[in-house]
């Protein structure tokens, strides 16, 4: 990852360097994340669920050199947990720290963009699927209601499945 890490670096000025927080055989990045922080390497720390990880992040993160954590939100509520008081506590650790922002990776519905905002995350990762759905702010819910019924009646006839009987 170091390796990695330096050839991407070189690219421009404007890097942020993508480090997961750990590596496949579950062992902390965090040296490697301290000694590229401390040489100036902006990171995008990645692939973080838990207050732990952002805590340990944050001890191994210069104070000087900007980096991105970035908390798998949408992986926390894959799990039947709602991410936003997760999220909201991660803010309260990473406010104190002018150099990091907060990212909301991984949203699963638009609704995660308004949660990402009332967490304080400072980014969202947004996919097109999520995108496409911002005309469908302020729907009208009963209109909703009736282009979802429309919907199963031409997938029905799309299929040709036809009831017979009394």
């Amino acid at each position: 990852m170091e390796r990695q890490a330096r050839i991407i670096n070189s690219w421009g000025k404007n890097i942020y360097v993508k480090i997961p927080v750990t590596n496949t055989k579950k062992k902390s990045s965090a040296a490697l994340i301290a000694k590229l922080s401390y040489e100036g390497i902006r990171l995008n720390v990645t692939a973080l669920l838990t207050l732990t990880q952002v805590r340990g992040v944050l001890k191994a993160l210069s104070p000087k050199t900007f980096a991105i954590i970035s908390v798998f939100a949408g992986r926390i509520a894959d799990t039947g947990v709602d991410p936003t008081p997760i999220m909201k506590a991660a803010k309260a650790l990473t406010k104190k720290r002018k150099n990091v922002e907060l990212l909301w990776a991984s949203p699963r519905q638009l609704l995660d963009i308004y949660n990402a905002g009332a967490a304080g995350a400072d980014i969202v990762t947004v996919t097109p699927d999520i995108l496409n759905k911002l005309g469908k702010i302020g729907y009208d819910h009963a209109a909703y209601s009736l282009d979802t019924v429309k919907m199963f009646y031409e997938d029905g006839r799309k299929a040709g499945f036809i009831l017979h009987g009394k």
